[in-house]
């Protein structure tokens, strides 16, 4: 469950925030310090608007989208219809954050798409990751414990009540679906329509339930 290991093209404005830390949830108490610093050394390809939000000129952010800091839009970014940016987020080049769609604290990669009623907090998407309509990040146990992630039989100590989703490159999430508080899913896996995912889900997997999780070269067998 190392970064390294999630998020294999590191296309996204946070590289040099990404690369500091050995595993995925380090990364989100220093996504708004990162976004202050990194705010303040961007060119005048970007607009500052309001306190502490940067847009790049080349984004299309809608009328009807509230935009709270600190945030950083990055080239070409679209930021639909009533899309409800909560602060402390980066939306990366060519990504979408769609009608109704809410982000907080949370990092979209370069091509994330995020089109349809979807709830991304405390999480980062990676690199060409899709959230299919109506699918949520989960960032918060029901009895509001600090969240913990079991990978190989290791239980690693987040320290945070707050943690959602982690995309390797190319996942794609089914509609409806929901991401557990500390989910996991690396690259290029597939996730099937109202699942209910939790846990850590390794590459190239095709989740049908999570009693049925098949990897993609075993399709044909």
């Amino acid at each position: 469950m190392l970064n390294k290991n999630i998020f294999l093209k590191l296309e996204t404005i946070a590289k040099d925030l990404i690369i500091n830390y050995e595993y995925p949830y380090e990364i989100l108490p220093n996504i708004k310090d990162f976004i202050l610093k990194k705010g303040n050394e961007l060119n005048n390809d970007f607009i500052k608007k309001d306190e502490n939000i940067w847009i790049h000129k080349t984004a299309k952010v809608n009328n009807s989208a509230f935009i709270e800091g600190p945030c950083i839009i990055d080239e070409n970014a679209e930021i639909r219809h009533n899309a409800f940016i909560r602060g402390n987020a980066i939306i990366g080049k060519n990504s979408v954050l769609g009608n109704s769609c809410e982000i907080k604290n949370s990092i979209l990669f370069d091509e994330v798409q995020v089109p349809h009623f979807n709830y991304v907090g405390d999480s980062i998407l990676g690199y060409h990751s899709h959230m299919g309509a109506g699918s949520i990040t989960s960032n918060v146990k029901g009895n509001k414990s600090l969240v913990k992630i079991k990978y190989k039989d290791i239980v690693y100590e987040t320290n945070l009540k707050k943690v959602g989703a982690f995309l390797g490159d190319y996942a794609e999430i089914g509609c409806n679906s929901v991401l557990n508080p500390g989910t996991i899913i690396k690259n290029n896996t597939q996730v099937y329509p109202l699942i209910s995912v939790r846990g850590v889900i390794e590459s190239n997997s095709i989740v049908k339930s999570m009693d049925n999780i098949i990897k993609k070269e075993n399709l044909n067998e």
